[in-house]
């Protein structure tokens, strides 16, 4: 059930990832090959023994959006009894996350030393969740935390992405 509200905030987010990179340069075989960015993989990268540190269950593990790839994009989520927590990485910058209409409130943050903008993405569970983007070589990384929307008295979900981000951010790749 926490995912499904998950499934509204980032289908909005994934809209941006439509996009591929192609470098349309024929071989001597006269096929096109494609030169796409590696992304670093979350659902690979973060150990259990991290993923349980910050207070998500790694049993729960989730890649992709309801278990299906995203072109343009790794995605991994996992679940705790309040909130879940998804990480994404794309090849896309702050500034196209800054110019997405639907997302709001943006703000400068420092998290585990790392300098990211955060921001919430309006609409029905504009208040059950709270994303921050980290510029890195490959584009960006994301953290979003979503607070069960079954659950009530929950801290404010940028409360928890701060605490799980004091965690995660130390092993993102710059």
């Amino acid at each position: 059930m926490k995912r499904a509200g998950m499934a509204l905030v980032t289908a909005g987010v994934v809209v941006l990832g439509v996009a591929g990179c192609d470098s349309g340069e024929p071989s001597s075989q006269g096929a096109t090959t494609t030169a796409k960015p590696v992304l670093w993989d979350p659902c690979t990268e973060i150990s259990d023994a991290v993923l349980t540190e910050a207070g998500v269950d790694p049993s729960t593990e989730e890649s992709g959006v309801g278990g299906h790839a995203q072109s343009g994009w790794e995605i991994c989520a996992w679940d705790a009894p309040e909130y879940s927590l998804t990480v994404y990485t794309t090849n896309k910058s702050v500034e196209e996350f800054e110019q997405k209409p639907g997302n709001v409130d943006f703000q400068d943050v420092t998290i585990a030393g790392r300098a990211g903008r955060q921001f919430k993405v309006q609409g029905a569970s504009k208040d059950l969740g709270c994303d921050v983007v980290f510029p890195a070589e490959q584009g960006i990384v994301q953290l979003e935390i979503l607070n069960s929307p079954l659950e009530s008295g929950l801290d404010d979900p940028c409360v928890y992405l701060e605490r799980v981000g004091e965690v995660l951010v130390p092993i993102l790749p710059n």
